[in-house]
């Protein structure tokens, strides 16, 4: 990754506090909905560190990622072939040259040995380019071997590559960040050159016009320890899931991979928020992952050179394979069936933490799912015409939506939405500082980490630095999350 290319590959594990390793602590957050995705539109893009992890997920997974990648300022697939010296040296700043050649062999080897999924899969995707004319991380030179690299095995007219945008080393975009020529947090400038657009477009249009108003769909904090625990990756992710996908149209999927210094503990939900990727998705059908490295992370990278395993662009990369779950995991929703969508669904029997829904029976139907927002409530089948929810907050309105199932998995549309509120105080959500939480008593600390009253989540650093929400949902009963 160019970011600060020095300080970048001269991390010690051992000058980390003591307590920063112990944030492996799980956090409670949301789950990824399995949605309705089209298999054959499912893409990959990055910047930097995250640009030559998405050349590796595109090569490694070829028959998941059929659609292409987008790579802003990467390089050749396993470039640095483990070294930090030729990350830093030939994969960044060209010192000397890329073997090119050596590396497309390479790559036909292990997809002969199973390490990487057929090269005759990228012959029908499609590949999007970027790079500054001012880019001092990842020289042009770099991304010119990656071209060479890439028409070995796609045909030049599905590559578009960008070149001649005067920007630094950046995620540019068209309203958000800094100055065009400035190479500097959050890593993202505003070059009147709408970036995010141009990389969809290419994998996955033509498209409607973006959505320069209010978002219509959700921001989901998930959980990603369910797909990887350690290897330098978060215990949260995020996703973004536009309202028609999570009431069951089949959707386009891409994920989006932030570059070093770009990961929320570092820059917050900016590279999350203000890239404007989800604005082209809110109106075009595409749900959005940005999954997060961790603080243990070299600068925040992804591990395109060997930081975390010497397996590390395989199909048996840990960073690789955790990826790939999520996508599995967000694929897994049932394919559209032909039964009509429950008619009658109502709420009733509000307790503190639960609600009971119910809809009328649908003639052909091997049952039902019920989903709370965009994700799936029901472990099994429900076989009858309501369902109980649990694990609700207090005081708290919920909407829920059921589809009938046929006997083959397919789900209908969703119903209409029935509206029901849980009994009990509203929950209250406050955001502070570590030490302010603490301080109120809404935490305590311990060894230098602060913790939940009453839940005993783990906050992080007992810190004026750290900072978390907090929602009371009983007396003296703090948990992590939001009202929103």
């Amino acid at each position: 990754m160019g970011l600060h290319r020095v300080q970048c590959f001269n991390f010690n594990k051992s000058l980390v506090p003591a307590a920063a390793l112990l944030l492996a602590g799980s956090l409670q957050a949301a789950p990824l909905p399995q949605l309705s995705i089209d298999p054959a539109q499912v893409a990959v893009s990055g910047l930097s560190s995250g640009g030559f992890m998405a050349v590796q997920l595109h090569i490694a997974y070829s028959s998941t990622f059929k659609r292409g990648a987008g790579v802003v300022a990467g390089g050749p697939f396993y470039c640095a072939q483990g070294s930090v010296l030729d990350a830093t040296g030939r994969c960044m700043t060209h010192s000397t040259g890329i073997p090119v050649s050596s590396l497309a062999d390479l790559t036909r080897d292990w997809a002969a040995k199973g390490w990487v999924d057929p090269v005759e899969n990228l012959a029908t995707s499609k590949v999007y380019m970027f790079s500054g004319t001012l880019d001092s991380a990842v020289r042009t030179a770099v991304m010119n071997d990656l071209l060479s690299y890439y028409k070995t095995f796609v045909p030049a007219q599905n590559i578009a590559y960008r070149k001649d945008v005067q920007a630094e080393h950046s995620f540019v975009t068209d309203d958000y960040g800094n100055d065009c020529s400035t190479k500097a947090s959050p890593y993202i400038s505003d070059c009147n050159f709408d970036l995010a657009g141009q990389i969809l477009q290419q994998l996955h249009g033509p498209l409607n016009r973006r959505n320069d108003g209010t978002l219509s769909g959700t921001f989901i904090e998930f959980d990603q320890t369910a797909f990887v625990t350690g290897h330098a990756m978060a215990n949260t992710g995020w996703a973004y899931v536009p309202q028609s996908c999570s009431r069951g149209t089949r959707c386009k999927l891409h994920v989006v991979l932030h570059g070093c210094l770009q990961n929320t503990a570092t820059v917050g939900q900016q590279y999350v928020r203000n890239t404007g990727y989800n604005r082209w998705a809110d109106t075009n059908n595409i749900v959005l992952i940005y999954p997060q490295t961790s603080i243990l992370a070299t600068n925040g990278c992804w591990d395109w050179w060997g930081y975390d395993s010497p397996d590390y662009a395989k199909k048996s990369g840990p960073q690789m394979k955790a990826i790939k779950a999520m996508v599995d995991r967000v694929s897994a929703g049932a394919p559209p069936a032909s039964l009509p969508a429950p008619t009658g669904v109502s709420t009733s029997a509000a307790t503190n933490s639960s609600m009971k829904i119910s809809w009328s029976a649908v003639t052909g139907a091997e049952g039902y799912n019920v989903y709370r927002g965009g994700s799936r409530v029901n472990g099994s089948l429900v076989k009858g015409t309501e369902h109980v929810d649990t694990g609700l907050s207090p005081g708290t309105s919920y909407q829920w939506t059921v589809r009938s199932v046929d006997d083959k998995g397919g789900e209908s549309e969703p119903s209409s939405v029935a509206t029901g509120k849980t009994t009990g105080a509203t929950a209250s959500c406050t955001t502070a500082s570590n030490y302010a939480h603490v301080a109120a008593g809404r935490a305590y600390q311990e060894f230098g980490l602060a913790y939940a009253k009453g839940s005993k989540q783990n906050l992080g650093l007992w810190s004026m630095f750290s900072n978390t929400t907090l929602k009371q949902t009983a007396p003296d009963y703090y948990v992590l999350g939001s009202c929103s």
